[in-house]
């Protein structure tokens, strides 16, 4: 299980209450290995996102494993739940979900800090300094652009300097041109850390960028192929 970063085995997942209720996952069993980036894509409606959520602990299925860095995430209450993944696993949105009234430093400090983490301005200044954004330390998300915003959200998902980074459609409120040095430097940080990248994406030049791509449709995997990326 050690070379494995998740894990999924006949996971199912249905959302809503009554007449309203979709099932949305249907039976996903699916493996990533440690290190690996891997580009989910597939139709609006098809359960890529959800999974993804799901992989990082956001959604609880309804049966079925989903085991994460070699922890099952069914055995953990809400509390050891939120814990680990302010640790283990770094989530960047498509809705950069700044604080507003926190400028950029502060945002990122803001899981350290959580945590009891006495470095966390520290470590919250290197990371901006990492994502190019040194001088922008005390602006507010309002005074930043969209790309800027967006790196901000990345440094925050790293400074735990956690194991699993997800993204889901990370460009998909950018211009082409800010939404390709925004994919640059998720695939450099991944490099560079070592961490296993899973990303939500509708553009498959973008997908074509991974060791991988798991093709969903109607909240089945449909195809599930390496890509030669050298």
């Amino acid at each position: 299980m050690q070379d494995k970063a998740i894990a999924l085995h006949d996971v199912d997942l249905s959302l809503g209450r009554g007449a309203a209720r979709v099932h949305i996952l249907k039976g996903i069993s699916l493996t990533i290995p440690k290190g690996e980036a891997v580009g989910l894509v597939g139709p609006s409606g098809s359960g890529k996102s959800t999974l993804l959520m799901t992989m990082a602990g956001l959604e609880r299925p309804d049966s079925g494993k989903v085991i994460v860095d070699g922890t099952d995430l069914s055995g953990l209450d809400e509390d050891a739940l939120a814990r680990f993944r302010g640790r283990r696993i770094g989530i960047v949105f498509q809705s950069f979900h700044l604080v507003p009234t926190m400028t950029a430093l502060e945002n990122v400090a803001l899981p350290l800090e959580l945590a009891g983490d006495s470095e966390a301005f520290e470590r919250a200044e290197a990371e901006l300094q990492a994502v190019g954004l040194g001088h922008r330390l005390h602006h507010y998300p309002a005074q930043l652009s969209g790309g800027e915003q967006q790196r901000v959200a990345i440094a925050r998902a790293i400074v735990p300097n956690p194991a699993i980074l997800v993204a889901d459609e990370p460009t998909g409120n950018l211009d082409e041109k800010t939404g390709g040095s925004i994919i640059d430097l998720l695939f450099a940080l991944k490099r560079d850390r070592g961490a296993t990248l899973v990303l939500v994406t509708h553009d498959l030049n973008l997908a074509r960028l991974c060791d991988r791509m798991v093709r969903l449709r109607s909240g089945q995997v449909e195809a599930d192929a390496a890509l030669d990326v050298a």
